[in-house]
């Protein structure tokens, strides 16, 4: 009955937040390109829902490029800088640097160094940016948490840094690991779609594009629906990373 009423709680929620706001666009009558009511974005969602999930998959699908490109660049260079702290030292200055620098401000270069003519290129290097810092970080921060005593009976026993690295530090990481990719994937996201409207043309039509296109047309029915789509993407696809924690962790506890 908990569970129940745990899950019914917030959609009750929505449900009144969404009865309020088309009670409101009708009583005021509220011009239809300035907020649609509830009812019209729901119309235009069934009605535009081929080009809509085409631009959903054409931006899911740039994101979880720039996921793999950042995790195995964040991932090695988290390896080698726990191999050597000097190695470590040097990375950090420059992850940082690649965080706090806006990714917006960069934008432009990227699209003139990977080619105007290739706009999806472009996104992919910004995404791969956005979600670097938070897999690297993850990765060095768990590889410095293996237990002292541990690593001290490794040495005793005369295991090499290799062997310490994938026998005892890479193991004891995997929760923060782990963690900084579910991190990274909704920040992929972000990079994606933020990169999508920087880009500014239609070379790559994903739901940014869908956006800037209806906006611009004063269709603003569609732009809701559009923002509909990406939150539920988004939303599944960090349920999806949440399911796979909990089965990692599982496992990992089990180990």
């Amino acid at each position: 009955m908990t569970r129940l009423i745990d899950l019914l709680t917030p959609l009750a929620l929505v449900i009144a937040l969404l009865a309020g706001w088309e009670i409101a666009c009708r009583v005021l009558a509220v011009p239809v390109y300035l907020l649609p009511a509830p009812s019209a974005v729901w119309t235009s969602l069934i009605s535009d829902w081929q080009a809509l999930a085409a631009a959903a998959w054409t931006t899911l699908s740039m994101a979880l490029i720039a996921l793999a490109i950042a995790s195995v660049g964040a991932c090695s260079l988290a390896l080698l800088g726990g191999l050597s702290p000097l190695i470590e030292k040097a990375i950090q200055p420059v992850a940082v640097s690649l965080q706090v620098t806006p990714v917006i401000a960069i934008a432009p270069l990227v699209m003139i160094w990977t080619g105007l003519d290739h706009p999806g290129r472009a996104i992919i290097v910004l995404a791969t940016i956005v979600a670097f810092f938070p897999i690297y970080s993850g990765a060095a921060t768990g590889l410095r948490a293996a237990d002292p005593d541990l690593q001290r009976l490794f040495v005793l026993y005369g295991a090499n840094r290799w062997q310490t690295l994938l026998r005892l530090r890479l193991p004891s990481a995997l929760p923060a690991l782990i963690e900084g990719h579910k991190v990274a994937t909704s920040l992929a996201v972000i990079g994606a779609v933020v990169a999508e409207f920087v880009a500014g043309s239609g070379g790559a039509q994903g739901l940014a594009w869908r956006i800037v296109e209806s906006a611009n047309r004063l269709q603003t029915a569609r732009v809701f629906a559009a923002l509909f789509t990406l939150a539920v993407m988004a939303a599944l696809l960090f349920k999806l990373v949440d399911i796979l924690e909990r089965r990692l962790l599982a496992w990992w506890r089990g180990r």
